[in-house]
């Protein structure tokens, strides 16, 4: 987006104010209540189907409307992290953490309604394209968009919040990059600051597999296949042919460099135990966007709940437990953010 006298203004005026509520979030302040806030629910949520139109069919999801929700009831679009993770944030390689439906649950009971999704070709989606893996950044992109005017159709909302957890945390920054308009701002939930080669070349860095996985991934940089017959089995689910045109597509996509892009309201939340995302990918995408706000959380890991002790099996325990709750603070967060953005008009 080519920048001109008056959207410089605006930008500036909008990360003026970010800034602002950033310093009041972390302080612990507490707003005046306008007429645009969100207030706490005093009735049950309401749970409904929603779809927004596919490639080739239906892409399905779960709205979660707040009570006495209304036109100027705020709506977040949560975007799923890696791999077949379903609406709830759950998949069927073991990971129950249900972190999606926590989220919505949560942010119901603060007045905020939500949208929580499958992917195209996975799950109830599976018939809006023939190959689920066949797939790249710019069609989750568009299907974001298409998601966002139909839940402005269903719900009258003038716009919508992103939240991009992990892998949605790069579609969320690349939609609002192509299709600002829309959207109110974006809520980055365990979003890598680096492109996502480099973070698997650290996340393999510590394995036996580090030099072969260095490998692979300049192969795929070049644009080239990898042969999975050249590759340690440990490997070859990372590299599966299957999906290795959507890895070539996603490595091109550099977080800090598409943040730095945005005039929107942004929230970078990061636990200070992920083992995936770093603090350091946080710190990187508020240096790269001095308007946003960034909440580090002690003791959370990359699924948002609570962890108190590092390792893969503290990890493992709290992602396989769809009753153990979001980790303190984290609802609180994206609540306050949303709410005090809306009072202070920058949610355009």
């Amino acid at each position: 987006m080519q920048e001109t006298p008056e959207t410089r203004r605006v930008t500036q005026g909008i990360r003026g104010k970010a800034r602002l509520l950033g310093i009041a979030v972390a302080a612990g302040l507490v707003f005046p209540q306008t007429g645009l806030a969100a207030p706490p629910a005093t009735g049950p949520a309401v749970q409904s189907d929603i779809s927004a139109p596919g490639p080739l069919g239906a892409l399905k999801g779960t709205l979660l409307a707040a009570a006495n929700a209304g036109p100027h009831t705020p709506v977040v679009l949560i975007l799923p992290g890696s791999g077949p993770t379903d609406r709830d944030g759950n998949n069927s390689r073991g990971l129950k953490a249900g972190t999606y439906r926590l989220l919505a649950e949560g942010l119901a009971a603060q007045g905020i309604s939500s949208v929580r999704i499958d992917k195209r070709g996975l799950l109830a989606s599976a018939g809006a394209v023939a190959d689920g893996n066949a797939v790249t950044i710019s069609d989750y992109v568009r299907d974001t968009q298409a998601w966002t005017k139909t839940i402005q159709s269903r719900t009258g909302a003038g716009c919508v919040w992103l939240l991009g957890h992990s892998e949605g945390g790069l579609v969320a920054l690349a939609s609002a990059v192509q299709k600002p308009e829309a959207l109110c701002g974006l809520i980055l939930a365990s979003t890598p600051g680096r492109s996502v080669a480099e973070v698997l070349r650290t996340q393999l860095a510590s394995t036996p597999y580090a030099t072969q996985g260095n490998t692979a991934i300049n192969t795929l940089l070049a644009g080239k296949a990898v042969d999975p017959a050249t590759l340690p089995d440990a490997l070859k689910p990372i590299f599966n042919p299957a999906v290795q045109g959507f890895l070539k597509d996603m490595f091109r996509y550099v977080p800090t460099q598409l943040i730095a892009q945005l005039y929107k309201p942004v929230l970078i939340i990061q636990g200070a135990r992920d083992m995936q995302v770093s603090v350091q990918d946080a710190q990187a995408l508020a240096t790269s966007d001095p308007g946003a706000i960034l909440k580090l959380l002690a003791d959370t890991n990359h699924f948002l709940k609570k962890q108190t002790q590092d390792g893969k099996l503290a990890m493992l325990a709290t992602a396989t437990d769809p009753a153990l709750p979001l980790a303190p603070d984290v609802v609180e967060t994206v609540s306050q953010f949303i709410t005090h953005a809306t009072q202070a008009g920058a949610a355009q």
